[in-house]
């Protein structure tokens, strides 16, 4: 997939990362429970039996969160790090609807179920594909799983990391995210991070590349700090 962390070394960061992951962002919990509430209102339309492909489903708390809205819904869950795989099944048993997901160790080139999904959720991965062409690849991948004028609903953090804005908003960001306020050398390292091993692009390049994976009119939603959503929907000619 282009510059993207290795495959190997993005399973190990996740699995490493698994059993403490829910506790780290639970500082996010209101950016996500307004961001779920969002998307459910853009995703009430579709069939009362819809089939949603969740990609980089993580401990799955998106999962949960619309499983739990649609009784009726099916969901297949993908993610490439087995321990995070492992608490999202588990959460789906403890909640009641695992019998309705099906849960794939890998990435979605590896993804057998052929069957064309309703709807997409991608929340905070195709950052970590570096590469712009590989990116848009990958959002062709999710395409490809969609019945045509499928829904994406994706999110990514996204800034112009030489902007005076960003500048106002990676320090909030950090706040949000550590117990105490950031020291100026975790600021200089967050935003080395952000530079080189994570694709943090401005809003509009994220949108063009969304664009040019075979989405239409992906269009902003969301913006919590760094985290901005689009919706959009499979092009016809995908």
């Amino acid at each position: 997939m282009g510059r993207l962390m290795h495959k190997d070394r993005i399973k190990e960061v996740f699995d490493q990362m698994a059993a403490n992951y829910d506790t780290q962002w639970a500082k996010t919990a209101p950016i996500k429970s307004c961001l779920y509430f969002l998307v459910e209102s853009f995703f009430n339309k579709l069939p009362e039996q819809a089939r949603v492909l969740c990609v980089g489903v993580g401990t799955g708390t998106e999962l949960a969160y619309l499983a739990q809205k649609h009784p009726a819904w099916r969901f297949t869950a993908v993610d490439p790090s087995g321990a995070m795989l492992d608490i999202c099944q588990r959460r789906a048993e403890d909640e009641g609807f695992a019998s309705r997901c099906h849960f794939h160790e890998g990435y979605l080139d590896s993804l057998s179920d052929a069957a064309p999904h309703d709807a997409a959720l991608c929340f905070l991965v195709s950052q970590f594909i570096l590469d712009p062409q590989a990116r848009a690849q990958f959002f062709q991948q999710i395409a490809h799983n969609l019945k045509p004028e499928g829904l994406l609903a994706s999110s990514d953090l996204a800034s112009d990391v030489e902007s005076p804005e960003y500048d106002v908003l990676l320090p909030a960001w950090m706040s949000i995210l550590a117990a105490t306020d950031a020291s100026p050398e975790s600021l200089e390292r967050m935003r080395k991070a952000y530079a080189n091993d994570v694709a943090v692009l401005p809003a509009n390049r994220v949108k063009a590349i969304i664009e040019s994976g075979g989405f239409e009119c992906p269009t902003q939603f969301f913006q919590a700090g760094l985290i901005h959503a689009w919706i959009s929907k499979r092009a016809a000619t995908t």
